[in-house]
């Protein structure tokens, strides 16, 4: 799809090995959620223990600037929708996990670790919210979104989240801020911009990545 190559690289990161998803799939392209969560699982048969997972958000915090990276810290799932939907293999996982520690707190503080030794800003963190997408959200959701205590939101991660930790696998998530969310400026939001945004900070990304692998 647009902005996503869709390749899996193999290799050495920080001195550890390393699997890349260069790309994912989404609910709003006609897949199914444990389609989505596919390339999660494919990881965890191969032995992956940590799965780090970025996005490009739109930033509900009014805090938050473009091209800021966010720690996620929990996030909401209002897809309506589920990886873990169906009847359920008990090789990849139990029936019911429980979604505490989503985002494993130890990562979260290498992560912030990583960050000051990069010498940024201080890695702020936020809660994600999951939406179906491929329409950007009104600011009349983007309203509701912030009472509910969402920072960011976007149209991804959500579901291959939830089959990471259905894995037993640990999980660190990392958003880049690539637009205010709609009604936070005034200014329309064009996917053009989002990808920019993104293109844009892949490198702190890039860096950060490294850091926080380096330390695991």
């Amino acid at each position: 799809m647009a902005g996503h190559p869709g390749r899996l690289l193999f290799g050495r990161l920080a001195g550890k090995n390393a699997i890349v998803l260069c790309g994912r799939v989404h609910a709003y392209e006609g897949y199914a959620p444990a389609e989505i969560g596919f390339g999660v699982r494919v990881a965890a048969a191969l032995g992956v223990g940590t799965v780090v997972v970025t996005n490009v958000a739109g930033g509900i915090e009014p805090a938050l600037g473009v091209g800021e990276i966010v720690c996620i810290r929990d996030h909401l799932n209002l897809t309506g929708l589920s990886s873990l939907a169906g009847a359920n293999d008990e090789r990849l996982g139990p029936r019911f996990i429980d979604m505490t520690d989503t985002y494993t707190p130890g990562l979260r503080v290498l992560a912030a670790q990583a960050a000051q030794a990069l010498g940024g800003k201080p890695l702020r963190e936020g809660v994600y919210a999951g939406m179906c997408g491929p329409s950007y959200e009104t600011p009349a959701e983007v309203r509701m979104l912030r009472i509910l205590g969402a920072d960011l939101v976007g149209m991804s991660t959500i579901h291959e989240v939830i089959a990471a930790r259905h894995a037993g696998l640990k999980v660190l998530g990392l958003s880049l801020v690539a637009n205010p969310a709609a009604g936070i400026l005034s200014t329309p939001l064009r996917h053009e911009d989002v990808t920019s945004a993104a293109a844009g900070g892949a490198a702190r990304m890039g860096e950060l990545l490294e850091a926080v692998v380096a330390k695991i």
